[in-house]
């Protein structure tokens, strides 16, 4: 029998695990301020995770290169970077999106 697909793993989105009270809710009816444990904030999470899709993409690039050329020994390699590289992308345009959306909420408030 084999074995259920595992967890997806999008780097640079692993240094969210840091804020607290986030695993394991549910739906509630009022908020509540969470304070992060680590310390960091969210301009240097999210500046984070630029970096890792940067990274992410350069190293599909450069295995795409390498299987143009011929140098690739397993193709596998490739697509599963450029699986990744794909869905670390949509992931930052989704959070972009949302944050953009949270961002024109917050204008729209009256004072």
């Amino acid at each position: 029998m084999t074995s259920p697909i595992g967890p997806i793993s999008i780097p640079g989105l692993s240094t969210l695990s840091g804020i607290s009270g986030v695993a394991g809710t549910t739906a509630t009816t009022g908020t509540t301020g969470v304070q992060s444990s680590s310390g960091s904030d969210f301009a240097s999470i999210l500046a984070g995770s630029l970096d890792s899709l940067q990274s992410t993409q350069s190293t599909a690039d450069s295995l795409a290169t390498q299987a143009a050329t011929g140098n690739l020994r397993d193709v596998s390699d490739y697509m599963i970077a450029s699986n990744e590289a794909s869905l670390a992308t949509q992931t930052v345009v989704a959070l972009k999106n949302q944050a953009v959306s949270a961002f024109n909420e917050i204008m729209r408030m009256p004072v």
